[in-house]
């Protein structure tokens, strides 16, 4: 029987506010354990939950480029289940009235265009942390994450594989990060989902029963994750088993899923609007700002890159990866006057390999954009070659200094006196007659070898399109 897989995700950002969703705690990340949790965020008695008006903004700011309904009326309600890092026995969320309504969000997988729907995305609280390293037969309970504000964002189940999960994540995670919402640091948990999966025989209408994978952080785990419960699912329903709606875990050391507890339906959380938050209204003006500030989103970004600078598109999908390398290249561009494929092949290139090398970020990039462009202006005027260049990129990496600094401090100028260009070359081919005689009987590979025997008695600073026009003028003899 061939199957067919059914995937939707419900995805966590954590939002970059400054202080916590209802109240004035701080939300930075590794302070000690429950330092930057106040008695809201206890859940003490006789205090009372403020929302935090940055949290609505953004929220509001992802529903618009999503182009998903803005709900002029949204409600919170309390989600009660106990659990021991949540100390209220219940967690402020929205159910029946989110801030943002049905959206959606375009993917390109092996070249084809799909759009996956949002149904929703919420607000909420997030819970503590529970610890277990260093309390031997015991927990911990860390309280600095309680009521750091998330956005959750449900997908429809529109995915029919893992590539397509991982293409829609990762266009979320590029928007948000866009949006200056959400940081999208997987490692420290700031973007992580849960992923529900089912499978069905190819031309059903009906869906299967779903099992829902908790808490993935990284993109990889989540192909992992999703290839491993379609197969297990597959395997148990062909030897006459039945998949049960449940909560599972990824192991990623033995890379599998195993079962954590039964699904509880919504019904099982007991909703219930809080009593102690107002309903949120949103009216058309707080819209129209919001509007007015929305930065250029990426697939726009994307196509202008293409349009006005004349970049392929694999060029251009890069330099929007993120908002930051976006801006470091045009910068680039503007400051080095060089034309634009020539600076977004060396920011694909050089630049990121060596940033992928030092596991560093464009923002933490210790060659500059202007002085990466110092760089570029010195190769489109001839001052170096392009092989040279590399050579002052890496003194670049190392140091402060400028490139016609390194370039003045080495000696590492381009030699364009021809005259001291064709006496090498007069030299090159009064050595190796061999060749010559080869080149001139049709063995033009062998032009190579006189351009290379060349460069290196200049140590490479010779120009290089002088160098093959008049090489090519002294063997056609």
């Amino acid at each position: 029987m061939e199957w067919e897989t059914v995937i939707g995700l419900e995805v966590h950002a954590q939002l970059a506010t400054q202080s916590k969703i209802f109240s004035g705690a701080p939300t930075a990340y590794g302070a000690e354990p429950n330092t930057q949790a106040c008695a809201v965020d206890l859940g003490l008695p006789g205090v009372l939950p403020v929302l935090n008006k940055e949290a609505v903004r953004m929220a509001v700011i992802f529903g618009m480029a999503i182009e998903a309904h803005i709900a002029p009326y949204s409600v919170f309600a309390r989600k009660n289940y106990f659990y021991p890092d949540l100390p209220k026995g219940y967690q402020i969320s929205q159910m029946d009235h989110p801030i943002v309504g049905i959206g959606h969000l375009d993917i390109d997988v092996d070249g084809i265009t799909k759009r996956i729907g949002v149904t929703r995305a919420h607000l909420e609280e997030d819970a503590g942390k529970s610890l277990h390293e260093n309390f031997h037969g015991l927990t911990g309970i860390d309280l600095n994450r309680a009521g750091t504000p998330l956005l959750e964002i449900v997908s429809e189940p529109d995915m029919r594989s893992a590539k397509e999960a991982v293409a829609y994540m990762r266009k979320l995670h590029e928007l948000v990060r866009y949006l200056g919402i959400c940081d999208g640091n997987m490692q420290e948990g700031s973007f992580r989902c849960d992923a529900n999966v089912s499978v069905r025989p190819k031309g059903q209408a009906e869906f299967g029963t779903r099992a829902e994978i908790k808490n993935i952080n990284s993109f990889k785990f989540v192909e992992k994750a999703i290839n491993h419960e379609v197969e297990r699912q597959i395997e148990l329903i062909e030897n006459g088993g039945r998949v049960v709606q449940e909560t599972r875990l990824y192991d990623s050391i033995k890379d599998e899923t195993r079962s954590m507890r039964s699904k509880e339906e919504a019904n099982d959380y007991r909703y219930f609007p809080d009593p102690d938050l107002l309903p949120v209204i949103i009216d058309e003006d707080f819209k129209a700002q919001i509007k007015a500030a929305l930065p250029e989103l990426p697939e726009a970004k994307k196509q202008r890159f293409k349009a006005d600078y004349s970049l392929d598109e694999e060029n251009a999908t890069i330099l929007i990866s993120s908002r930051q390398l976006a801006d470091y290249f045009e910068t680039v561009v503007k400051a080095s006057g060089c034309e634009a494929k020539l600076c977004a092949n060396w920011i694909t290139g050089d630049l990121s390999a060596a940033l992928n090398k030092a596991s560093l970020e464009i923002t933490d990039s210790p060659v500059s954009d202007e002085r990466l462009a110092g760089l570029l202006a010195r190769i489109s005027d001839n001052t170096i070659s392009g092989k040279i260049a590399k050579q002052v990129f890496e003194e670049l990496w190392q140091s402060t200094a400028s490139a016609d600094e390194i370039i003045a401090e080495k000696g590492l100028k381009q030699i364009t006196d021809t005259g001291a260009i064709e006496a090498i070359i007069d030299k090159i081919i009064a050595d190796n007659q061999g060749q010559v005689e080869q080149y001139r009987s049709g063995k033009d590979k062998v032009f190579a070898f006189f351009v290379g025997q060349v460069m290196k008695a200049m140590q490479g600073k010779a120009n290089p399109a002088e160098v093959n026009k008049m090489l090519k003028e002294k063997l056609q003899g």
